[in-house]
């Protein structure tokens, strides 16, 4: 599932694509929205919430969709040739000077925008909101340290308790930390682990690139995520990986023994 930061950039190329101009093309390819005729209603901002984007249409309307797994919204030159399939489009929005195609796009639904937080007022504090505060990470750390006994990488990837952590983030976060993601949440400092969260995040929401080592080039962007091959990317040891979660929830968690303490599963 994409991270936090991939559906912010998502959201901002959307609102620079769309926003302030009258749509001249619109198609909801859901069942529920098909018959629905947005053509000439202005675009007025595309924002995120977390994992959630909401596309706000004039006359107090928005579109929420959720990329999950496999969605993706591009943004084209109208005419231009889509990069998939045209039975992966789940909604064409386009006006005079470009189009948005939102491919494989997930519970779909068109809403008053007043009635957005009905979808999203469950989540925890959203780590990329512009309008964050001291209060917004003073909740999200009371929320995280609520549970002492919750392992802290299932507790990252709750979205009540934070919105925008995804399974690299948490591996990445738990390495810097110095601790093992089956680490107990009473073991932790919440207030850093919430600041380090935001500061991540925050450093990737512009570029499609996820550093969290600092470097861009590939192969020397992550500390442990996804380098059991390579190893290490402080100490050069064995980096271990093992599944941490049950059923749909279940994610592979890399880390390294040498440089994280605490308990993790035996091999």
């Amino acid at each position: 599932m994409p991270e936090g930061d991939t559906v912010f950039l998502a959201g901002r190329k959307l609102h620079r694509a769309l926003a302030g101009r009258p749509l001249v093309r619109a198609e909801l390819r859901h069942p529920a929205l098909a018959t629905v005729d947005l053509v000439g209603r202005t675009v007025c901002s595309v924002r995120s919430v977390g994992k959630h984007l909401f596309t706000r249409f004039s006359g107090d309307l928005s579109l929420h969709s959720h990329l999950r797994m496999d969605g993706s919204w591009r943004v084209l030159r109208p005419g231009a040739r889509w990069p998939l399939p045209a039975h992966h489009a789940r909604v064409v929005l386009a006006n005079a000077e470009a189009e948005a195609v939102g491919f494989r796009l997930h519970d779909l639904e068109l809403l008053p925008t007043g009635q957005e937080a009905r979808l999203v007022g469950h989540l925890g504090p959203d780590l990329l909101d512009p309008q964050w505060t001291d209060e917004h990470e003073g909740l999200a750390a009371a929320l995280l340290a609520a549970d002492s006994e919750r392992e802290l990488g299932l507790a990252l990837l709750d979205q009540r308790v934070m919105a925008g952590v995804g399974n690299l983030y948490k591996v990445e976060i738990c390495f810097l930390l110095g601790l093992t993601p089956w680490t107990p949440v009473g073991q932790v400092d919440a207030e850093r682990v919430v600041t380090l969260a935001r500061k991540l995040l925050t450093a990737n929401a512009w570029r499609p690139e996820q550093s969290t080592t600092g470097e861009l080039a590939r192969g020397r962007r992550n500390w442990v995520y996804e380098r059991t091959r390579q190893g290490c990317f402080r100490c050069g040891g064995p980096v271990r990986v093992a599944g941490q979660g049950s059923g749909l929830h279940r994610r592979p968690t890399w880390f390294c023994p040498r440089c994280q303490r605490g308990p993790a599963p035996a091999r």
